[in-house]
């Protein structure tokens, strides 16, 4: 009912079955046309361009991504090219001179694993990460774990990459940290615009990260950090953007920043992520595809795959394998723990040159699903070869 929309990129991938959409989701067509307006626009504008863009483009897609979060907090959401570049503005408002304790996981994106890793080689910074598993007590040992560190920086995934396994109460996260000088960081990639998130009642206190090149299905390019209003840290990575308005003053000996999310803004980027962005949220918007409209019709096609998988049987690959096994629980992929990576690995290229592309994190297979999937196009007969 909804592939039309991605007419494109199904037609060039004509014959595969695209499993990981987690990874790389397909782009609706509408896309196309975004990036032939950013075109126009830019040469309508020309050195105008970016009082047009910040004026037009950058409120709207602000709004509609304090709509999904409800957040009620448009003007607190900053752009940049990627997460990273948002997480390491945060942390830069970290005095490093100090003494400074980070509390994480075992199970967090490479974005945020190796900048981390890299600055533990400080004997200022302190890190410890709490394992993931068992998932039906983290909550309950994450939270122990900020009571006894009293950490600086607390960083988690609202959806773990490297499972699937989602945060069902965030806020009872966020609740747990007491010292309101904390800084919390929420890893939102795998749950905006796949997970219902409602950040109402915390959103006055944590940073929210996330992007376009999942779910929101607008490609690379199109990250964003909630910041918290009233926030008061002084990024020392900082760029033009977070004191745009203020160009054409003479400039002091003092670094000033902008009052809202933009004080952790950046510098010159390409603007046309988000003119795909904003085209995505519109044809939502036009067709009133909501994120629980995407999480219900996800959940019917991994449903479906299940039970072919059960049908099939296979040694690697089934429900005794399957990492998070309560939909509820878990965001838009399967994953599948194998013996070791070399069978992952395998596996996953065998998988390919039968046409089923996915991915494998480790030990783990990933299957990710989307709008573009029909429960009656999956066949996965292939498997019994293998």
């Amino acid at each position: 009912m909804y592939q039309h929309f991605y007419s494109r990129f199904l037609k060039a991938n004509a014959g595969k079955q695209h499993y990981s959409c987690h990874s790389h989701y397909y782009w609706p067509d509408v896309t196309r046309d975004a990036m032939c307006e950013y075109w126009d626009d830019s040469a309508r504008w020309v050195d105008d361009k970016w009082q047009f863009f910040f004026e037009t483009v950058v409120p709207e897609v602000q709004q509609t991504i304090s709509d999904i979060l409800q957040s009620r907090k448009p003007e607190q959401i900053v752009f940049a090219p990627n997460t990273h570049e948002l997480l390491f503005r945060i942390l830069s408002a970290l005095d490093w001179r100090q003494p400074q304790k980070i509390l994480s996981t075992d199970s967090e994106f490479h974005s945020f694993h190796r900048q981390v890793q890299r600055l533990t080689e400080w004997e200022t910074i302190e890190l410890t990460s709490v394992p993931t598993l068992p998932f039906a007590s983290f909550i309950d040992r994450f939270i122990e774990q900020i009571k006894q560190q009293q950490p600086d920086v607390v960083f988690v995934s609202q959806v773990f990459f490297n499972s699937g396994f989602a945060i069902g109460d965030l806020e009872a996260i966020v609740n747990a940290v007491t010292n309101p000088d904390t800084i919390i960081i929420i890893d939102g990639y795998h749950g905006f615009m796949a997970v219902p998130t409602n950040l109402s009642r915390i959103a006055d206190r944590i940073f929210y990260l996330a992007g376009g090149y999942k779910y929101a299905q607008a490609g690379e390019g199109a990250c964003f950090c909630h910041v918290p209003p009233n926030c008061q840290l002084r990024p020392l990575y900082t760029g033009w953007f977070a004191e745009f308005g203020e160009l054409d003053k003479a400039r002091d000996d003092v670094v000033s920043y902008a009052a809202n999310g933009m004080r952790f803004a950046g510098a010159t980027m390409d603007f046309s992520a988000l003119y795909r962005m904003r085209a995505v949220f519109q044809l939502f918007k036009a067709n009133h595809i909501t994120v629980d409209t995407i999480q219900r019709h996800v959940q019917s096609v991994q449903a479906a795959f299940l039970k072919k998988l059960n049908d099939i049987n296979h040694p690697f690959i089934n429900s005794s394998t399957l990492m998070v096994k309560d939909a509820a629980e878990r965001g838009h992929f399967l994953t599948f723990s194998l013996p070791d990576e070399a069978s992952a690995a395998q596996l996953a290229a065998a998988l390919a040159h039968e046409g089923i592309q996915t991915d494998y994190r480790g030990d783990r297979l990933r299957f990710g699903f989307s709008l573009y999937h029909q429960p009656n196009e999956i066949d996965l007969r292939c498997l019994a070869k293998f």
